[in-house]
């Protein structure tokens, strides 16, 4: 249940067709986009951002678990959806609803077929998932013989993509082992065009790999981060609009002497007479408290306002000492004018985990939807 309105989550999907539309252009006409709407599309809203994904012309979606393809599907989204990490436990779900799983080990695979087998499927679309290097998930390279004498004579599951993901394409220090990756990774393919068939999709680039290494794009990539805003660099970033603007309003001013201690623990003591405002949103929004004591700033009428003391549960605290403002005026946590980096001033995590972990108590409001 949203909490109250004051705290909300813009969602623009100008901006999502705006970065949409800047990693097509860095690609051959041909590639297909997949949209990664994983984590409630990073942390905004799947259902949306999906959808309009969609109508911007990405061919395929993607997430993280069966449960979270089942929402499209009730949804009526009918486009190929794949699952990163599909659980066992759910495969008859994911037979239901006529989602693609990613498979990563013979385990997955045997228990995949002998789902299949028992309700008698032929065909079944999968994408092999490859480990080129980052050891994450994946068949390993000396796995990939063994793997299609199995899939080739196996008629309940068809290759529909081969895939593997880049480790570090957006680090140009490690262009060296994203050669190796990408290498490794058309080695693989050719394998399965041998074995298998030649009919499948290959993809390997992920947001990074599209702005760094277009010449990876094989035929579909997968776009995720980017279409939110953000890039692992200063170039991937230039060209990008933040999706996502966490905003809310000043529940209360008070001016404190010095001594004064504010929140829990008495972290922050005014060493000179302060103004301090409270905001309705803490770590039960999001709002992590490694960004407490001065290590991240909010935007408040173009101006920087840092956190102080301990960020609480539903609230927070800034020093706008040397801000005129008044209760009700809003603050900009973070968003297109005051970026997740720049609120993040010390550089204590990643935008992917601020923008994920935003609650669902938060109320998303999506702006631009023509």
């Amino acid at each position: 249940m949203p909490k109250v309105e004051e705290t909300r989550l813009e969602i623009d999907l100008n901006a999502l067709a705006h970065n949409y539309h800047v990693l097509k252009s860095n690609l051959p006409a041909n590639t297909q986009i997949m949209g990664v709407v994983k984590a409630f599309a990073y942390g905004t809203d799947s259902i949306v951002m999906g959808k309009k994904l969609v109508s911007l012309g990405a061919t395929h979606l993607a997430v993280a678990y069966i449960e979270e393809g089942m929402r499209f599907r009730r949804r009526g989204l009918d486009i190929p959806i794949l699952i990163f990490y599909p659980q066992l436990e759910d495969l008859p779900k994911l037979l239901e609803y006529n989602l693609t799983p990613s498979v990563y080990n013979f385990h997955f695979l045997e228990n995949l077929n002998a789902a299949l087998i028992e309700h008698n499927v032929i065909d079944f679309p999968i994408h092999i998932k490859i480990n080129t290097g980052m050891n994450r998930l994946g068949f390993d390279m000396t796995d990939v013989n063994r793997l299609t004498q199995l899939l080739s004579a196996n008629k309940h599951v068809k290759v529909e993509g081969v895939f593997s993901h880049l480790s570090a394409a957006g680090m140009p220090e490690e262009n060296e082992f994203t050669q190796l990756q990408i290498d490794n990774f058309k080695v693989a393919v050719e394998a399965f065009k041998r074995n298998v068939n030649t009919s499948f999709i290959a993809h390997l680039c992920n947001s990074s790999g599209i702005l760094s290494h277009p010449e990876a794009a094989f035929d579909m990539v997968r776009a995720g981060i980017a279409l939110y805003g953000y890039g692992n660099n200063p170039e991937e970033q230039k060209n990008l609009q933040v999706v996502a603007s966490l905003k809310t309003r000043i529940a209360q001013l008070r001016v404190i002497p010095p001594g004064s201690s504010v929140g829990y623990d008495r972290k922050f003591k005014a060493e000179k007479t302060s103004k301090i405002a409270t905001l309705p949103l803490g770590y039960a929004d999001g709002i992590s408290r490694i960004y407490g004591n001065q290590k991240a700033e909010v935007l408040l009428h173009g101006k920087k306002a840092p956190i102080i003391g301990n960020v609480c549960m539903d609230t927070l605290m800034v020093d706008v000492s040397e801000i005129e403002c008044k209760e009700g005026d809003e603050v900009l946590i973070f968003g297109k004018q005051h970026t997740a980096l720049a609120f993040d001033k010390e550089k204590q995590s990643i935008p992917y985990e601020l923008i994920t972990r935003i609650s669902q108590r938060v109320t998303r409001v999506v702006i631009n939807k023509e």
